[in-house]
């Protein structure tokens, strides 16, 4: 009874085993000594406690007795949603704060620019423990726009040593992280009520930012859009409803029959490079959270450009292979269908993706730029790399990190493999990672080219209106003379989903009514295939 008792502490990482603050005596890592002086660390409001850091600059040992490279007051909370509930290892975030401890100051530490906002990031369900930097180093390289920046360090809470941790910059505003204009609760016209805005789709949970719900369910979902900043005590009514109406307009737009149209489509609306460099990065890691969860995007006022980017990237542990359900674990299939795998899942994705990717320019893009970045930062053994140099660096580190919270050949929710060794582990990030690349290389070849390449003839001058429609379609097309027509819709899988048959149709113009009730429901990319005595031609039709 005993050892059932063991085995199941340690199935949901219940058993922690503490490790002293001796056990820590030096690091080849900076390490940050935090004191509360007695006070539990809550989910919110933040306590004020201290922070010491001992960092000797790269490539230098740095010992708990040295001078400490930075003190200074912070408040501190837990922060996350699964993570901290859930796991004993918990996340946090903190303020730097002056002498009194009441107000915020902005400083640089790790070398990083100055800023008052921080969080320290667990890594508890990643035994890797590179997930998180992997993607942020890959798009730091593939990507133009903001990627937040970090540091590993080792941290000390109250004396008590408390593993590996990622210190990162927290999203936010700022001329170092989002450079947008900052927006004043008293810009209620002109060119400064336009910007700057930080946008998030996300578990509304717990949130204090102003949210309404899109227009666009997605499976009959609601799909909730926060603004993020100005927070909600900065936020002017006027300020909302000009967010709130832009991005409506951008979904409207991109839903509607011009979405493609160079002056009057959705790119008046957003930066569509920024569009690409994101989903590239969720495709390339297979982000199971990607595009429906700790997904941020951002506007500029109009005077400096206006439309919405795409970004920072956010939350990336349940990558690679690490998320047993939704098909997470797999290599093969793409995040963006995510909706079609898993409809009954609370958070499903926006529209959007799939409606860009029925845009050949834009589809064009994700593949020509996936295919120049496989030459480059996307080569796998760069990427293999990469994996090994971080492990190399956390090598003492990590050892100390799973003394302290057990979890090697354990699992822990939702990893989609155990290994029985911290090797084991790094071996399955490498081999997904080549699978999945190779997996790609194939299916964004037809993937891109079905999308893309130049419209076939077509002879039957086949259309479907309105497209993308929720209710009825009508189908029009000529026949040159008498021939035997079949219609057919296919979903993403191949599966067909509705079919119909007209023989011996006779020359001319015809029109169809395809009834609603006859049609798929569910939100998503659909096949349509005219075929008139053994000659098809198709088109992509949207459901929502």
């Amino acid at each position: 009874m005993k050892f059932v008792t063991l085995v199941l502490l340690l199935s949901v990482g219940l058993l922690n085993c503490p490790v002293s603050a001796q056990t820590l005596t030096s690091s080849n890592l900076p390490i940050l000594l935090i004191n509360t002086n007695g006070q539990t660390i809550p989910d919110e409001p933040k306590i004020v406690a201290s922070l010491q850091i001992i960092d000797n600059g790269i490539g230098k040992r740095n010992t708990v007795t040295d001078k400490p490279a930075f003190s200074s007051k912070i408040g501190i909370e837990m922060r996350g949603a699964t993570s901290q509930q859930f796991f004993p290892k918990k996340p946090y975030g903190f303020e730097l704060r002056d002498t009194t401890g009441l107000n915020s100051i902005n400083a640089s530490i790790l070398g990083m620019p100055s800023e008052s906002d921080w969080v320290l990031n667990a890594t508890y369900n990643d035994k890797t423990l590179i997930r998180e930097t992997l993607t942020y180093d890959l798009n730091r390289q593939l990507s133009k726009y903001y990627t937040p920046r970090y540091r590993y360090c080792e941290v000390i809470l109250n004396g008590s040593y408390n593993g590996i941790y990622i210190l990162f910059e927290k999203i936010k505003r700022d001329k170092n992280r989002i450079d947008v204009a900052n927006i004043k609760k008293t810009d209620l016209s002109g060119d400064a009520l336009t910007g700057g805005y930080i946008f998030k789709i996300d578990k509304t949970e717990g949130s204090v930012s102003r949210t309404w719900n899109s227009p666009y369910k997605s499976s009959g979902k609601i799909i909730p859009i926060q603004i993020d900043r100005p927070k909600i005590e900065d936020l002017a009514e006027e300020q909302f409803q000009y967010a709130k109406n832009f991005v409506t307009d951008f979904e409207n737009t991109l839903a509607g029959p011009k979405y493609q149209d160079s002056t009057a489509g959705y790119r008046k609306y957003i930066n569509d490079d920024s569009f690409v460099d994101y989903l590239l990065l969720t495709e390339v890691c297979k982000n199971v959270d990607g595009y429906r969860l700790s997904s941020f995007f951002y506007k500029d006022k109009d005077s400096k450009g206006g439309k919405l980017v795409m970004g920072p990237i956010w939350d990336y542990n349940l990558t690679y292979g690490n998320a047993n359900y939704c098909n997470g674990n797999s290599y093969q299939d793409w995040s963006y269908n995510f909706n079609r795998v898993c409809p009954d899942d609370g958070y499903q994705i926006p529209f959007w993706w799939d409606r860009l990717l029925t845009d050949r320019r834009f589809a064009n893009n994700v593949r020509i730029k996936y295919q120049a970045l496989r030459k480059t930062v996307l080569k796998t053994e760069r990427i293999q790399a990469y994996v090994d140099s971080v492990a190399t660096v956390l090598t003492e580190a990590r050892t100390r990190n799973f003394q302290r919270w057990p979890v090697i050949g354990v699992y822990v929710w939702p990893n989609g493999y155990v290994g029985q060794t911290y090797q084991q582990e790094i071996d399955y990030l490498k081999t997904w990672v080549k699978n999945r690349l190779e997996w790609m290389d194939n299916a964004i070849i037809p993937f891109g080219a079905e999308i893309l390449a130049t419209e076939p003839t077509d002879p039957f001058k086949l259309t479907v209106s309105p497209n993308p429609s929720g209710g009825d379609v009508i189908v029009q097309y000529q026949l040159q003379q008498r021939a035997n027509v079949s219609l057919t819709i296919t979903d993403a899988t191949g599966r067909a989903v509705y079919s119909l048959a007209w023989p011996n149709q006779s020359a001319g113009e015809h029109q169809e009514l395809l009834p609603a009730r006859s049609l798929p429901s569910t939100l998503g990319i659909y096949y349509l295939q005219l075929d008139a005595n053994g000659k098809p031609v198709s088109r992509k039709i949207m459901r929502f």
